[in-house]
């Protein structure tokens, strides 16, 4: 059965083919949207419009360009995407346009809305472009903090403790004695077979500790090897 398109194209004498079908303009590249973002700051500075316009033009644009740096963030299809791509070729390029059109001084002294001059309702859209870019652009940096947030608190619930710091014992629990201590004498583990030695003193009082003065006093303790010591808490 035929749609309703297809009857009033034979209708109305249409054919059937590729010629009639609608072809959409491809997507503009970052490179061209930041193109015609330059080309309204020429047009405006050529224009010497005034400096209410030009700081304006130009606090827009750098929205604009922030923006665009984070399309990858938006998606192809998203509404932020398409208000960022709109606003670089469409609605900011036409609000300055149409104000050049206007001989500059009736622009800016004849009431036509409201009581507002052609210069005040181009002022008005752009604070108002510069206010919805200034959102989007928020709305992606929320959403990219929010990632990061929720990343932590896995981090947290994986490998930290109590007060949020990362932990190596939940890693490798058990590991053994903390480093720098010394060693443990196989009886005090309680290794099966392991006995206390003979008591061997020289005559005249025990030998000394190996590594100790044999005038008496004892040998300055080792430092601890850095290497083994654990990390500083970032």
């Amino acid at each position: 059965m035929a749609s309703v398109g297809e009857l009033l194209g034979r209708l109305l004498g249409r054919r059937d083919d590729d010629s009639d079908r609608l072809v959409l303009p491809p997507v503009p590249t970052a490179a061209e949207l930041v193109a015609e973002l330059d080309r309204v700051e020429e047009m405006a500075a050529d224009a010497a419009v005034p400096s209410p316009v030009e700081s304006r033009v130009r606090r827009v644009t750098a929205v604009v360009r922030d923006a665009i740096a984070r399309l990858d963030r938006m998606g192809s299809g998203s509404e932020h995407a398409y208000l960022v791509m709109a606003t670089a070729t469409d609605y900011l390029p036409d609000a300055v346009g149409a104000y050049l059109r206007l001989p500059r001084d009736w622009a800016n002294s004849r009431p036509v809305d409201g009581g507002r001059t052609s210069l005040m309702v181009l002022v008005d859209q752009l604070d108002l472009l510069a206010r919805t870019m200034g959102g989007v652009l928020d709305a992606v940096n929320r959403r990219d903090a929010a990632a990061l947030v929720a990343h932590g608190r896995f981090l947290a619930e994986r490998f930290g403790t109590a007060g949020g710091r990362l932990s190596l014992d939940a890693v490798a629990p058990g590991a053994g004695p903390a480093p720098g201590a010394g060693p443990v004498a196989p009886a005090a583990l309680g290794a099966p077979g392991a006995t206390a030695g003979p008591d061997v003193t020289a005559p005249g009082g025990p030998a000394p500790a190996p590594g100790a003065d044999p005038a008496g006093s004892p040998a300055p303790a080792a430092e601890p090897d850095q290497r083994l010591q654990p990390p500083e808490p970032v």
